[in-house]
Formats: structure tokens, C-alpha cells, sequence
């Protein structure tokens, strides 16, 4: 193929079919027709040799090498974008719409002051929340589906970059009127109460150590130190009663409430938790890791106006929360 041919809006085309999967609405995105999508990508099928979309009942799927092409080509029209230059970001003026990957815990935390900024800084930005528990988290940003995902990772590959929002320890939670909130927590009391445990993957899911890798980013699938829980409880030869396992940590209050069980869950969605007035929070009376809250995204994206202040804002909302920024 000549890169003579190669009209680049074509590419524009490609990049918003593959974002949306539908016709009709990378149109929209474009203003453009769905006539006139059609007929650009039935002129890039031609150049590429290739159907790159198939019509099915879920949307255009696209073909092994339409995968293959979307992120090189993505990152080379965010390039040619920062090259040419593009008008100065102004918040209070934009409309502009941005993804963020992220759990409940996190929701809660960060993206809810978050929300509360954008209200007086950029009324008009708009937010996406999507769960950072997919699967297919790092193909996402790759592909510029996420601008920034938040949460903790063990290990991030150089395409990516990250920037440390909290760090913290663990508290455990317990009701409000429970027979261990009378006295300082001990060991034993984590072998005489079961547990409700939040778990964002298992090993099903192909996690190891408490982390799922993915395309080089390893994010936490656990949100407590099982392994010093455990090394705590053997030691008076004891080992972890995980009665309730659940993905929302959003779900606990209601499962504490009316029960003697106990939940060890990061600091910070302790402090969160226990505002409401239902629960209380204890240190846990053995040494559990730190863990550290970061923002991932894609290299490409540095120096991109409105994504750097997208990560400024996300920091002061952490330094907020208590967190570092």
C-alpha cells in the first residue's frame, strides 16, 4: 500500500468505528453520515486489503487486523494532533469528555470530590466511570477507551505512566456494638469473627500473589494483606475464616450491620465508612503492607493540555481524600 493513497481521514474513521462499533454513532462523533462512514471505510478496505469490520448482531466486530492497527494508529493521531498543535485547554469552557477506570472504593473516595471540583472548574466536562476490575484493562488504555485508571499496581509497563495518589495501611471494621469493640482488637479475635473480604478477581481469573497481569500492568485483585493476615493467625495456629467474599465494598455496610463479622479494608474506605455512623474502625494488631493508590495512563498522553489537568485535578482530589497527589 502507498502512503501516497492514504487520505488521513480515513484514519479519523477507522479510529471512531473501532471506538464505537457502530456506524450511526462514530458518525455522530465525526459529523459526518453513516453513508459517508460507510464509504470511507469501504475506501480504507481497499488501501488495507483487509474487511477490517464485520457487521454482527453485537456491532461492527472488528477483524484480527483491525486489532492489530487500532493502537499504533490511535497513538500516531494523538501525535500528529500535538504536533500540529491544538488550541489551549480552557475547563471552564470545554465540553470535552473523559473515562476514568476505577472500583466503588475509589468512586467513593477520589472521583466523588473529583465531580465536586469539575462542578466549579469545568461545569461542562463530563465524566465516565467505568470499572477498573475489566479484564481488559490495559487493552483499554492502549486504545484510548480510558484516560486515567486508578487503583493499586504492582507493576506498570514504560508505555504507561503512573502517579502515586495514596498511600495508606489497613483499619478493620466491625458494627456498632460489637462484642470486640469494648477493648483493644487482638489476633484471636480474627479467628473468633469470620471475615467479609472484598476480592476484584480470584485465581480463576488468573491471579497471583493477590494481583491480576495484564499486557504488562499488574493490578490488585485483593483489597486487604491476606498473607499477613494469614502469618498473624498461624502463629497462634489459627487460620482466616473468609465467611462473605464480595466485589463491591460499597456492600459492607449492610453486611456488618446485624453480624459479629469483621472486614479489613484500606484506610481510607474505612474513614469513609465509618462517617455514616453504623460502623467502627480499629487498627488491626498485626503489621499488614502499605498500599499504595496510583493513576495509570498511557504515555501518549502526556503532554496532551486537557488530559494534564485531568490528572492535576485527580491529584488535589486525592491530596483532598487524604491522600498524597
Amino acid at each position: 500500500m502507498s502512503i501516497g493513497r492514504m487520505d488521513l481521514n480515513l484514519l479519523k474513521v477507522f479510529d471512531a468505528v473501532f471506538e464505537d462499533r457502530n456506524l450511526i454513532l462514530a458518525g455522530r462523533r465525526l459529523n459526518l453520515s453513516q453513508s459517508a462512514v460507510s464509504h470511507a471505510l469501504t475506501r480504507l478496505r481497499e488501501l488495507v486489503g483487509d474487511e477490517l469490520f464485520v457487521r454482527t448482531g453485537k456491532g461492527m466486530q472488528p477483524t484480527g487486523r483491525a486489532s492489530a492497527m487500532a493502537p499504533a494508529l490511535r497513538d500516531a493521531l494523538r501525535r500528529i494532533e500535538a504536533t500540529l498543535g491544538v488550541e489551549p485547554f480552557e475547563p471552564a469552557l470545554s465540553s470535552r469528555r473523559f473515562t476514568i477506570a476505577a472500583n466503588d472504593h475509589i468512586t467513593a473516595v477520589i472521583v466523588a470530590g473529583l465531580t465536586r471540583a469539575l462542578q466549579q472548574a469545568a461545569p461542562g466536562v463530563d465524566l465516565v466511570i467505568r470499572p477498573s476490575t475489566r479484564l481488559d484493562l490495559a487493552e483499554q488504555i492502549d486504545l484510548g477507551r480510558i484516560d486515567l485508571a486508578i487503583g493499586t499496581f504492582s507493576q506498570v509497563p514504560a508505555r504507561l505512566n503512573a502517579r502515586t495518589l495514596l498511600s495508606q495501611g489497613e483499619v478493620i471494621l466491625m458494627r456498632k456494638g460489637h462484642p470486640a469493640a469494648r477493648r483493644k482488637l487482638a489476633v484471636r479475635d480474627l479467628a473468633k469473627y469470620a471475615l467479609v473480604t472484598t476480592s476484584l478477581g480470584g485465581q480463576e481469573e488468573g491471579a497471583v500473589d493477590g494481583f491480576i497481569l495484564e499486557r504488562g500492568l499488574a493490578r490488585q485483585s485483593e483489597m486487604f494483606d491476606r498473607s499477613a493476615l494469614a502469618e498473624a493467625l498461624a502463629a497462634i495456629g489459627q487460620a482466616p475464616r473468609l465467611r462473605v467474599t464480595v466485589p463491591h465494598s460499597l456492600a459492607i455496610p449492610a453486611l456488618l450491620r446485624e453480624s459479629d463479622m469483621l472486614s479489613i479494608v484500606p484506610a481510607s474506605l474505612g474513614a469513609y465508612l465509618a462517617r455514616a455512623g453504623e460502623l467502627l474502625q480499629r487498627q488491626p494488631p498485626y503489621r499488614a503492607a502499605t498500599v499504595v493508590t496510583r493513576a495509570v495512563w498511557h504515555g501518549r498522553n502526556d503532554h496532551d493540555a486537557a488530559h494534564a489537568w485531568l490528572r492535576e485535578m485527580v491529584a488535589a482530589a486525592a491530596r483532598a481524600a487524604g491522600g498524597e497527589g
